[in-house]
């Protein structure tokens, strides 16, 4: 029950919507519970009113930023262990502390070292800090070309399908998060994993990983066109930093990147996952026939030959004609022929069989992706894009240009907004802040300031499946506010309805 004590008033302010636009209205907390009230039905209803008004002075009141991929911050790296567990939680505390000055109310933590960690890693909050909200798990199942900084060594393929993933998050950390909310801060520690389709027995994990409420992310990968659509066709619902670490743009294999210019309007999903303890001869597998010749372009939904499957990496060249490790071969079809779909005649109007686009990171430092490259995969598919900063440890809106000590021996070099390893031209990550990316993402596009908003708001918690209580001003979410000005500069946040942070003037 609220107490009129307790309820404040917000007004004078716009409020972003979940369709990018911004309204004149007021908005009713109540402080104690730190949940966005509807103002109708505690009024007529509950004949309360707030006691506190609070004048925003014309500003935007907008939902608190997610940031759903971030190594660290403020000095501390999420990947580094000294074998002291409270020095480890202080670090995290002092993280989801400070970084609220940049807008961010809950973020997702990314990883590149497992076991001890794992117990450490799991949703917290205090009444002044950040919600993390569990942790992204970038790797070790990612394609070997494409790892970026990550370390070689600790590059796996996932030989036992899901129970590699097990092995290495460990099964009480994949527990099914369905049921989870983000209310009570317990729940699975895994909530996110980026791996590559296309790497040895991924695709036969997706199913399981989809099935309980884990988000998969590709990334680090070179998966064709098909590989990546099937992927999404598994489950698969986001794409990591979007351009980075994955094949470039290429008119007749689009490969990640071209998923989000996917026609809604898909033949029908691919024959299901062949679950096989050994290769067989394509001969002996139902719905398939031997190919030893390249493939006449409309034979098969792939337009393809065999070979350029060798070359995607899926199939080995002393094993074509096969089905490897339960991943299905895109040249393989079903023998009875499937029935014509009816096309729509009202634009608007979506097939049977629809094809749902995958949401996509993007790190808007202009560093990652060219403004051209952003404007481009925006327009495609706005309601997909998602803003992240990928920071490191040394993100900090007041730090210098230098060098500094990273891991294993290694340095970061910061150059402006350029953050790569010394002695290399390998980007690491970023030093950019969210607040940085929503001002480059109108900068960059030319969409409006509550659009930009929406991608570090309601678009996040959404592929999160946590949009009714985070990323949004709906009755009943988290009163996680931020107050931004006209020109998208943070003014102040506040957690659970109570201001923690506040610009000073």
């Amino acid at each position: 029950m609220t107490s009129p004590d307790t309820l404040i008033c917000f007004t004078n302010c716009l409020l972003p919507q979940e369709d990018g636009s911004l309204v004149e209205r007021d908005l009713w907390i109540d402080e104690a519970s730190g949940i966005i009230l509807d103002a109708q039905k505690t009024f007529y209803t509950r004949t309360e009113r707030p006691n506190r008004i609070v004048d925003i002075g014309g500003n935007i009141l907008s939902p608190g930023f997610l940031d759903i991929q971030i190594n660290g911050a403020y000095g501390f790296d999420f990947s580094v262990y000294n074998n002291d567990d409270e020095s480890y939680r202080q670090g995290l505390q002092m993280i989801a502390e400070r970084i609220v000055e940049t807008g961010v109310t809950s973020y997702t933590q990314k990883k590149s070292i497992y076991p001890k960690l794992l117990s450490l890693l799991k949703p917290f909050s205090t009444p002044t800090s950040a919600t993390l909200l569990g942790w992204h798990a970038e790797g070790p199942f990612i394609d070997l070309t494409k790892r970026g900084a990550h370390v070689s060594a600790y590059i796996l393929p996932a030989v036992d399908g899901f129970k590699s993933f097990e092995n290495v998050y460990g099964p009480e950390n994949l527990v099914d998060s369905n049921a989870w909310t983000v209310s009570d801060h317990v729940g699975p520690a895994v909530r996110l994993i980026t791996a590559a389709p296309e790497v040895l027995g991924v695709m036969t994990a997706l199913d399981e990983l989809t099935k309980r409420g884990i988000v998969f992310s590709m990334g680090h990968s070179i998966a064709t066109t098909e590989v990546a659509t099937a992927a999404v066709q598994h489950g698969a619902r986001l794409i990591t930093h979007l351009f980075n670490a994955m094949p470039p743009l290429h008119h007749r294999d689009p490969s990640i990147i071209g998923l989000l210019g996917a026609s809604p309007y898909l033949s029908p999903p691919n024959p299901p996952t062949l679950q096989l303890t050994e290769t067989l001869p394509t001969s002996e597998l139902p719905g398939t026939r031997v190919v030893d010749s390249p493939v006449e372009q409309g034979e098969f939904p792939s337009q393809a030959s065999p070979k350029s499957f060798q070359d995607s990496g899926i199939v080995s060249p002393e094993r074509k004609n096969t089905v490897l490790n339960g991943v299905y071969l895109p040249f393989n079809h079903p023998t009875k022929k499937q029935s014509r779909y009816s096309l729509h005649h009202e634009k608007g109007q979506i097939a049977d069989m629809a094809f749902e686009r995958p949401y996509y990171g993007l790190i808007l430092d202009g560093i990652h992706c060219h403004p051209n490259a952003v404007r481009l995969a925006y327009s495609s598919h706005p309601e997909g894009c998602i803003l992240v900063t990928d920071a490191m440890k040394i993100l900090d809106p007041n730090i210098k240009d230098g060098v500094y000590e990273w891991r294993d021996g290694q340095k970061l070099v910061k150059e402006g907004e350029k953050l790569y390893i010394e002695g290399t031209t390998t980007l690491a990550g970023s030093v950019v802040t969210l607040d940085h990316c929503v001002r480059n993402l109108s900068r960059f596009t030319g969409c409006s300031l509550g659009e930009a908003i929406k991608c570090a708001t309601y678009n996040p918690a959404k592929c999160l499946g946590i949009e009714n209580k985070k990323g949004t001003l709906r009755p009943g979410a988290h009163a996680d506010l931020v107050v931004i000005d006209r020109q998208g500069v943070i003014l102040s946040t506040w957690v659970r309805g109570t201001k923690v942070w506040s610009k000073e003037i």
